[in-house]
């Protein structure tokens, strides 16, 4: 038997330490290589880190709610001697005819193990666990027994002895009947539901009846059809439908308040992972970069009704069409037309230098249960609006899931951040470091407005600009908030303002 221990990897970015959030074995489970057996979080995501080994779980070295360093032993694993599992079928067989094993069938040094590094061995590329190796950055040998592994070594055993003028080895067994290893957990089918009274009559392939658009958006949102009642013609679900299921399912979350245990005073809370990481960041941002804030009310009900126009486009009828999104697009507008907004202060050995970006990785501050995190949407200046959009639903989505990889949260150029979806006005938000500004959108409120030379009710929301002084003064930072202001104020702008 060969107990192998599986150390905390670097998940990438320069991570140092991760919290163990949750195990998803015990001792005494038996395991695949690629199975998810633990989630981590780092001071960026959380990440499912699956097993490098086969065999059975011996110990778990480290207890959850822990936080350890890079390279620390976390979970033991009994291989059996060879990496197999410890009841693997036709184990004597293999074992009686190891000369038809193909030489890249033997044990493979530690290096090629996930989470796994030796003092001789230089540290390898990391990679986003969780989310599998990316294509061709590493090599993983076929399991012994497997139909690709004994077809390689019967196709190398024939080449090797016709080479060496002797027969060709002879074919080898049959592969044992065992389960195939899954990078990912595949889906599971659900058996068709019988619909219940007034719910959707379900098409003949048993689903509820839906367009393929609102499906995927069922799907990336997480809602089950089969529980909903379609509004649509002949009882279809709409996208409406879908969207009312998803504010309904997270809507007592929301108003749920935590009650403190009877006679409980005070409570200590633990600084770690993703607030312990924002609270050092808007720290040091604070108090390294001088911080001005400036404020404009706009009359956006221009903008409001192109968003209702957009979503019954069918370009953009499996996205979710929000404020956001042309808010982000008139942000963009404003810093091709301005790029110095878009840069960063650097303190070289040379002597301080600005570095102006001419490329926009876009941050979306999102807040999720783990704290305020900000994904990117990266080269966002090169998008199309409808792509935009999908880019933003698709990494907000993972944010708030606690999927986004550290790749997603890093290398941003400048921020929004939307504060009115609270139902507040306006705020002074702290420049996230390494960036020059920050654009805070705030609630789309009904009021009195001057229009036209007439008094009327109009959609009024405030922009919010704060941006580090050291780089943009105060005419360059009025710019930028004018340049916002006004293509909200007319959406038509947009479209005739050359990027």
């Amino acid at each position: 038997m060969s107990p192998k221990q599986f150390r905390l990897p670097d998940v990438g970015e320069g991570l140092t330490e991760a919290e163990i959030v949750r195990w998803h074995v015990q001792p005494g489970d038996e395991v695949e290589i690629h199975q998810i057996i633990v989630e981590i979080e780092t001071a960026k995501a959380i990440v499912e880190l699956p097993c490098p080994y086969e065999g059975v779980v011996t110990e778990l070295l480290v207890g959850e709610g822990q936080t350890i360093d890079v390279g620390v032993p976390i979970i033991t694993v009994d291989t059996g001697g060879d990496g197999a599992a410890a009841a693997q079928p036709d184990r004597a067989a293999e074992q009686a005819a190891p000369e038809q094993a193909a030489p890249h069938q033997a044990d493979t040094p530690a290096m090629n193990e996930p989470g796994t590094v030796t003092p001789d061995q230089p540290k390898r590329q990391p990679v986003l666990v969780g989310y599998g190796v990316r294509e061709a950055a590493t090599k993983r040998r076929p399991r012994k027994g497997s139909a690709q592994g004994s077809a390689q070594g019967s196709a190398q055993g024939s080449a090797q002895g016709s080479a060496n003028g002797a027969p060709p080895p002879p074919p080898p067994p049959p592969p044992p009947t065992t389960a195939p290893v899954a990078l990912a957990p595949p889906a599971q089918a659900t058996a068709p539901k019988v619909p219940a009274q007034g719910s959707p009559q379900p098409v003949d392939n048993g689903l509820p009846l839906a367009k393929p658009p609102v499906r995927k958006l069922a799907k990336d949102l997480g809602v089950d059809l089969t529980a909903i009642v379609g509004t649509g013609p002949q009882g279809s679900i709409t996208r409406d439908d879908v969207q009312a299921a998803q504010s309904a399912r997270s809507a007592p979350q929301a108003t749920q308040v935590p009650q403190a245990p009877p006679g409980v005073r005070e409570e200590r809370v633990p600084v770690k992972g993703v607030r312990k990481a924002t609270a050092a960041a808007v720290s040091g941002s604070a108090f390294t970069a001088p911080h001005v804030t400036e404020f404009l009310q706009v009359d956006v009900t221009p903008t409001m009704e192109t968003v209702r126009r957009l979503r019954d486009l069918p370009e953009f009828a499996d996205v979710k069409v929000s404020p956001l999104l042309l808010v982000a697009r008139a942000l963009l507008t404003a810093v091709a037309r301005h790029p110095m907004v878009n840069s960063s202060w650097s303190d070289g050995p040379d002597g301080a230098e600005i570095v102006v970006k001419h490329y926009v990785n876009l941050g979306i501050a999102a807040a999720t249960d783990r704290g305020l995190i900000v994904p990117k949407v990266k080269d966002a200046q090169a998008l199309s609006l409808p792509g935009l959009a999908r880019a933003l639903n698709e990494l907000t989505a993972k944010a708030r899931a606690g999927k986004a990889s550290p790749a997603d949260l890093t290398d941003g150029t400048i921020t929004i951040t939307n504060v009115g979806v609270f139902g507040v006005d306006a705020g002074t938000p702290i420049i996230t470091p390494g960036e020059a500004a920050i654009l805070a959108f705030g609630q789309i409120r009904d009021m009195p407005w001057v229009h036209e030379g007439e008094l009327a009710i109009r959609k009024v929301t405030t922009l919010s600009l704060s941006f580090d002084h050291r780089i943009i003064d105060g005419e360059l930072g009025s710019r930028v908030l004018r340049d916002v202001g006004d293509l909200l104020a007319d959406p038509l702008r947009l479209l005739a303002v050359s990027a």
